[in-house]
């Protein structure tokens, strides 16, 4: 079972909204998800989208992911790469959605981090290492359900893998 993930962070602050993650204005796309995931964060970061490589890590303040419910927000962050999302808090529906659609969300105090630095993540000890600094911080770590729910892909895939919700 995959619990250690390794990248680079993109800070961003707090308030960050469904729309900030996947524009409006490009609602049209939402057929089309890996050419949405190319605009993904653009109206926070114009830049986050080209520069993002696999297994980094979205690092944000309060409420990451308010406003509306639509799943395609942590969907496009999960196409472009983003191992998983770090953040002081997130709205239910966005924390939800990301669990189903295999996106492992991680509530932790977030200021220390900075843009650009290393991490490594450790989803079942509930270790944030940034190696950029040379600090250790913590979050609670997932249970292995979790984890096993994550790694089969979010929660449809592991209910068509396994035949069922099974945990065991």
């Amino acid at each position: 079972m995959e619990t250690v993930y390794k990248g680079k962070a993109f800070k961003f602050g707090d308030d960050i909204s469904t729309d900030h993650i996947a524009p409006g204005r490009l609602f049209h796309l939402r057929t089309n998800l890996p050419e949405l995931a190319k605009h993904v964060l653009e109206d926070a970061d114009p830049e986050f989208a080209k520069k993002v490589q696999k297994g980094d890590f979205v690092v944000a303040g309060n409420n990451f992911g308010l406003g509306s419910s639509r799943e395609h927000a942590p969907t496009i962050i999960k196409m472009a790469g983003v191992s998983a999302v770090l953040a002081k808090s997130f709205a239910r529906i966005f924390y939800r959605n990301a669990i189903n659609v295999g996106l492992p969300v991680l509530i932790c105090d977030t200021d220390q981090i900075s843009e650009g630095d290393q991490l490594e993540v450790d989803l079942s000890s509930g270790t944030i290492k940034d190696v950029t600094k040379g600090i250790t911080l913590t979050f609670s770590p997932l249970p292995d359900a979790m984890i096993k729910i994550l790694n089969d892909g979010g929660l449809v895939a592991h209910i068509e893998k396994n035949g069922g919700f099974n945990i065991d």
